[in-house]
């Protein structure tokens, strides 16, 4: 096994996963896409009753749908909440939890995976059939080996395993000859890190929030570095983390090899130095940069480099559950212009955060994120933990914000008040807020195996 130094990693153009489209130009790729769309449209109309009703009530003829003009043009089929109607519906009358949207038999399909319910009762979203999840392992494989993770390699695996919709990814893994070492994080950083020095993985999954753990836990636990591991990549989801440059600067130095940002089978960031959002090299896929709305009017908005809005996901080649016209509720940044990095032609995105993430402090709109980013800048003196704490439920806060921030070892009480007030104009000058700052010692906010929780909510008890 040969780790591969980011100093040496060559800067190689991000390839779109289905290999004819690397010679297709941005307007050939949007017609493909567009034949793409007219067969899943006419697909979901002849095979639901869900999707025939929502045409009929808007009084649209499927076949009236040539463009993605024609397309953009129509409200969002559906969210979480009309998700979860479905389901409902879907089981009160079939008898199965799939939804009135499912566009195959149930005994077609072969893998499910809901979401957490967290928020809610859990969806099944992530709904395959064999078809389905032999289309996503090409997106898989094309990306683990622009990460250079080959037939015969290990892949540590860790994330929470069983129902969730990060198990699907596996298949992928495993079709590629790559064989994924699966630690469920609820197993605990002791034994993720014991079952990584066992198998000696030549690359890892995991979310962001847990590669830095691991980075403090690692010599506590084991007595050796994380860049002991031997990891030629690291490839992170599930939370704004490698968009940060004291984030993405500080994994890749503690781990010895570049870190990829992945969206699912989407798309992930380049071998890049610098992040320049995640590349959609999956248009054949999922329109997902191309579709964007205002997050409160829900009316389309022209993507521009640039632009900034929320995702209305439409899934062009899966036959079982798709996603078509989904307010998934993320919020992105969307770029048209050459990547930088890589010379990547395609759209790429950063993730901003979520719709229902928003915090309005006197009429300026909050993310968690863009918060995020300012704390993680002041490294030297902040670990970069930190908690928004809400007295009463969103968006609108009664001012002032208040933030918990934790700071580091050997940070002195004498020093607050200077860090606080340097603090508070970096806020004030890049998001327009100037809030309180509750101070707590290093280590006092405990990072989460999983995704960490950015906000205390007071008003939960």
């Amino acid at each position: 096994m040969v780790n591969i130094s980011i100093e040496t990693t060559r800067k190689r153009r991000t390839p779109y996963a289905t290999k004819e489209l690397n010679q297709f130009t941005s307007e050939e790729i949007r017609s493909y896409q567009e034949v793409l769309l007219q067969k899943q449209l006419k697909r979901a109309v002849r095979n639901s009753e869900y999707y025939r009703r929502i045409f009929r009530e808007l009084g649209v003829n499927v076949n009236s749908i040539k463009t993605l003009e024609d397309f953009r043009k129509l409200p969002p089929f559906m969210n979480k909440d009309l998700e979860r109607e479905s389901q409902r519906l879907s089981f009160e009358k079939e008898g199965h939890p799939f939804g009135e949207h499912l566009l195959v038999k149930p005994d077609q399909i072969a893998f499910t995976g809901t979401t957490s319910g967290t928020s809610g009762t859990p969806t099944f979203t992530y709904t395959f059939t064999e078809r389905d999840i032999r289309t996503m392992n090409k997106y898989i494989r094309n990306m683990l080996e622009y990460g250079g993770i080959y037939k015969g390699d290990r892949l540590l695996f860790s994330h929470s395993l069983g129902i969730y919709a990060t198990s699907s990814i596996l298949f992928g893994v495993r079709e590629h000859g790559v064989l994924p070492i699966d630690v469920d994080v609820r197993a605990g950083s002791d034994m993720i890190l014991k079952y990584a020095q066992m198998s000696r993985p030549e690359g890892a999954m995991m979310t962001p929030s847990l590669a830095e753990y691991l980075v403090d836990r690692a010599p506590q636990l084991t007595g050796q570095e994380v860049g002991d591991l031997g990891l030629n990549a690291l490839f992170t989801v599930g939370e704004i983390g490698i968009g940060i440059p004291e984030i993405k600067r500080k994994i890749e130095t503690a781990y010895k090899c570049r870190v990829y940002d992945y969206l699912g089978e989407f798309g992930f960031s380049c071998d890049s130095e610098e992040y320049h959002g995640i590349h959609a090299v999956a248009p054949d896929l999922v329109l997902f940069s191309e579709d964007l709305v205002d997050p409160e009017t829900k009316q389309p908005i022209q993507v521009e480099d640039g632009v900034v809005g929320e995702v209305i996901l439409t899934e062009l080649s899966l036959e079982g559950l798709p996603r078509i016209r989904y307010a998934s509720g993320d919020l992105v940044q969307v770029f048209t212009e050459q990547c930088p990095g890589c010379g990547f032609t395609g759209p790429r995105l950063k993730v901003v955060g979520r719709s229902d993430d928003l915090l309005i402090v006197k009429g300026v709109n909050v993310y968690p994120s863009a918060i995020k980013k300012v704390v993680a800048s002041f490294d030297e003196m902040l670990t970069g933990e930190f908690r928004i704490v809400l007295d009463s439920p969103p968006p609108r806060v009664v001012p002032p914000l208040v933030l918990k921030v934790e700071h580091r070892e050997g940070v002195q009480k004498t020093d607050l008040g200077y860090i606080e007030d340097i603090l508070k104009s970096a806020l004030h000058r890049e998001l327009r807020i100037t809030p309180d700052i509750d101070w707590v010692g290093a280590g006092t906010l405990k990072k989460q195996l999983t995704k960490t929780p950015l906000f205390e909510k007071c008003y939960e008890g």
